[in-house]
């Protein structure tokens, strides 16, 4: 009897706790699939390009062949520049504008990170790559979808697609309910917005 006692006790020295094997399993379960959330949230971007990186990319390639010789050998005129740049634009450029530091509410800025490279004379690309560095939401932004609106039959975009037009050329339809008054003013403000366009549709009687 002692020793079937002795036996039982050693027995359950050495059993693990139930609790504990539970507590393991859970643990390793999340690890494994925070491992799998990683890994889908997607892949870090070790080249920058114009699909990856697409406003970044093709706003700076614009604004660089902007600058004289003079500007573009001196940060501080860059960054003034880039400001001044930034002012009028809209949609998606008005957002990269935000996140670089271009526009007066921009809560960050990374005009430095910027300036200097292009000095340097930098590609576009390779500065982006930089800025993606220090902020990932630069290679987030993407162009809105763009119309040939020379060519484009505005009965066949949707009510969103008109209003996108719209708010892109900065009118405001004030009051529209119907899909032809949506139209109506996208036609009416064509010329001023998309004057070739507006010319060559009346020429095809679109």
């Amino acid at each position: 009897m002692a020793y079937e006692r002795t036996k039982l006790v050693e027995s359950a020295s050495f059993r693990r706790p139930r609790t504990t094997v539970v507590s393991s399993t859970i643990t390793f379960i999340f690890v494994i699939i925070s491992l799998m959330l990683v890994t889908a949230s997607g892949k870090k971007i070790t080249e920058v390009t114009e699909d990856n990186c697409e406003v970044c990319v093709k706003f700076l390639t614009k604004f660089i062949d902007t600058l004289d010789e003079a500007t573009k050998s001196n940060p501080g005129k860059i960054e003034a520049d880039f400001r001044k740049t930034c002012k009028s634009t809209k949609g998606d450029d008005n957002r990269f504008c935000y996140y670089v530091g271009g526009l007066e509410e921009s809560a960050t800025g990374m005009l430095s990170e910027m300036s200097k490279p292009v000095s340097w004379s930098m590609p576009a690309d390779k500065v982006c790559m930089k800025l993606y560095r220090k902020d990932e939401q630069i290679c987030d932004l993407r162009y809105e979808k763009t119309f040939d609106f020379a060519k484009i039959n505005l009965k066949k975009l949707k009510v969103s697609e008109l209003r996108q037009i719209l708010s892109d050329w900065g009118e405001t339809c004030k009051g529209c309910t119907e899909k032809d008054e949506y139209i109506r003013l996208v036609e009416e403000t064509m010329p001023k917005h998309a004057p070739e366009a507006a010319a060559a549709r009346q020429k095809s009687d679109l």
